[in-house]
């Protein structure tokens, strides 16, 4: 696993989920579904990322923000900091997305809703 950073140290990687994603009525099981997707994260890339799975209810917030001892960074400071431990962020992000893209239709077929 490697190092493993104080909470404070590590990189808050926030992913705000829109209802849509889950079709027309997903706006009633989006809290739901972010906390199916936290469980699922629950284990990764943890010794150095905590995960903040939310819905996303205001559309003017990012679908994914970038935070270090709870202030909010940048994409290239994020970037920056992923290299220190040897990660890409475009291919986290692209895993991210893959990931959520799978637990959606794992939750849905478990729900069927």
């Amino acid at each position: 696993m490697g190092i493993e950073l104080p909470q404070e140290k590590k990189l808050i990687v926030e992913c705000r989920i829109e209802g849509g994603c889950l079709g027309p009525t997903g706006d009633d099981y989006v809290e739901d579904f972010c906390d199916f997707v936290k469980s699922e994260f629950s284990s990764w890339e943890t010794n150095i990322i905590t995960w903040e799975i939310t819905p996303r209810w205001d559309k003017s917030q990012l679908e994914r923000q970038y935070k270090v001892a709870g202030r909010n960074i940048s994409w290239s400071q994020a970037e920056k900091y992923l290299k220190l431990f040897e990660k890409n962020i475009d291919e986290l992000e692209a895993e991210i997305d893959e990931s959520i893209m799978v637990l959606i239709t794992e939750y849905m077929s478990k729900q069927r809703v």
